[in-house]
């Protein structure tokens, strides 16, 4: 095929479904999508599209054309996030992904390197969705929990955070403290929302706490953590952000199957480049005085 511009047009017109859609994602007047569409259908003598009222879907025929042209757009993608990283300058984007339990470390260190590299724009993504790296969705990603196995990533081990649990000093000296997890019913409890989290404290809190003395519950972590700090009751928190913000109250020692593991991961046709090499050399050295003996 040697006109890139219908295909890359009908890709855009299939995920969107209407004209008028695809003509504004790609920046041309409708009229010049429809002239593509029309084109590359007599090009290839079959329908690529079904017209109706409510826009076009593809034929079979279509499907299979628009397979083709995903993976080449994924090509282009996956070329394009590796262009980015390549270069003898630290400059240009840089995109680094974690989970937002991760922000309170992370955000500091970013704001640093970017003082030092001026000519560097943080793009710092949070979530719980897999960033793919092979595609250049990201330059570094920081994840928790198993050491992670796609293939063609640099693994490293970063820190372990410890975790245990935290009351804050007015809760304490309103309610006491549990002298041991016998006394959990008397007390309230801050926990997730997710009945199903495999965190390894979440499990934990399942099998030791009363359902009923889980008085609030969150999917979000800074709710959570917050909910800690007004007294609303006990909850997890690791050690590095509990000294962080003060005024917490640690009720019972860290214990192992509750810590959890981050790993740094970049991939492999990146891991080498200047800016990449820069700024894991920056975070690693920053990160040393964050774990608890």
């Amino acid at each position: 095929m040697d006109n890139w511009d219908e295909i890359r047009t009908a890709f855009r017109v299939a995920h969107i479904g209407t004209v008028s859609g695809a003509a504004e994602v790609l920046g041309v007047h409708h009229a010049t999508v429809i002239r593509h569409i029309d084109a590359l259908e007599d090009r290839l003598g079959v329908k690529l599209f079904q017209r109706h009222a409510r826009g076009y879907t593809a034929t079979e025929a279509g499907e299979d054309l628009l397979r083709v042209a995903q993976a080449t757009d994924d090509q282009f993608s996956q070329l394009a996030g590796r262009i980015k990283g390549r270069g003898n300058d630290v400059s240009g984007e840089l995109v680094v992904t974690s989970l937002g339990d991760a922000s309170y470390l992370l955000v500091p260190v970013l704001a640093e390197f970017r003082r030092e590299h001026p000519d560097i724009i943080v793009r710092y993504l949070t979530g719980d969705r897999l960033f793919r790296l092979e595609y250049g969705e990201a330059h570094v990603a920081i994840r928790a929990g198993r050491i992670p196995d796609q293939p063609d990533n640099v693994v490293q081990h970063f820190v372990t955070q410890k975790y245990t649990l935290y009351a804050s000093e007015a809760y304490v000296a309103r309610y006491g403290c549990p002298e041991n997890w016998g006394q959990f019913d008397k007390h309230c409890f801050v926990g997730t929302d997710d009945p199903k989290s495999r965190a390894p404290f979440s499990q934990w809190m399942r099998e030791h706490v009363p359902d009923k003395n889980v008085v609030f519950r969150s999917g979000d972590v800074h709710s959570l953590r917050r909910a800690i700090q007004e007294g609303v009751g006990i909850g997890f928190m690791s050690q590095m952000h509990a000294q962080e913000l003060g005024n917490l109250t640690e009720i019972t020692p860290p214990r192992d199957e509750w810590s959890a593991k981050l790993w740094l991961v970049t991939h492999m046709d990146l891991h080498r480049t200047t800016k990449v090499q820069a700024f894991l050399s920056f975070l690693k050295d920053r990160a040393k005085t964050w774990e608890t003996p």
